[in-house]
């Protein structure tokens, strides 16, 4: 299994690694700062670099599928590694502090909005969220805006913890996602906590250590998706 160093730090933006596979999929690594795509975030890019000056570009990062690991997908025309070889695995840091303050702004998000999540996507600058509502309890994009950065503006503390499997099993309001249930079977399941009462539901991906680090946001539209479906799309103003 490759150690998942950005779990406990996701401003860790390099590290020295090993190659312990090659395959068709791509490249692992015994240890990475590199996030796979999941949970609705997109898998971080970036390079390997070899002691020796070879570069290998990251287009993406998955979770395997045909070996054990995560691996790094490399772009096309790039070098060939091998088992054993030793590399710096550096992450693109601009695009994953991106995501990193979207991923965070959508749980805000999720917060505001009173309806279970149906779906969502964290994206470079702009991002969805989609919520089973009724018509009478869709927000106006305006006022969710401005309720949208008061709660940003706040500068709230975004923690990392855990609960058992148990604890979640008896809290199942926790799980604000109808369609994708967190993974269970470890023992423990990933939290995030925004400061003392915003959010407080199960997650993998990588956040900002503070709220007021995201910076302004406007909700751009909000649109029907079916009966009871509505998406709110929301970007980056800066």
């Amino acid at each position: 299994m490759t150690e998942e160093l950005f779990r406990e730090d996701s401003y860790l933006t390099s590290c020295e690694a090993k190659v312990v596979a090659v395959s068709e999929e791509g490249i692992v690594l015994d240890r990475t700062v590199f996030y796979p795509t999941g949970g609705g975030q997109p898998g971080d890019v970036g390079t390997l670099t070899t002691a020796d000056g070879r570069t290998v570009p990251v287009a993406d990062t998955r979770k395997g599928k045909t070996v054990t690991g995560i691996v790094h997908v490399p772009g096309e025309g790039a070098a060939d590694l091998a088992e054993g070889d030793v590399v710096t695995a550096t992450i693109d840091w601009d695009r994953r502090h991106r995501l990193m303050r979207m991923h965070t702004a959508m749980h805000v998000l999720c917060s505001l909005v009173e309806g279970g999540v149906t779906g969502g996507q964290v994206g470079d600058g702009k991002s969805r969220l989609d919520f089973n509502l009724e018509p009478e309890n869709v927000p106006d994009k305006e006022a969710l805006t401005e309720k949208l950065n008061a709660v940003i503006a706040g500068d709230h503390a975004v923690t990392i913890g855990s609960i058992t499997d148990s604890e979640l099993e008896s809290n199942p309001d926790l799980v604000r996602t109808m369609s994708v249930k967190p993974p269970t079977g470890a023992g423990t399941v990933r939290m995030i906590r925004i400061g003392d009462a915003v959010d407080y539901q199960p997650c993998g991906g990588t956040h900002v250590k503070r709220t007021g680090e995201i910076g302004r946001l406007d909700v751009t539209k909000i649109e029907n998706k079916g009966k009871q479906n509505r998406r709110i799309n929301i970007a980056l103003v800066d």
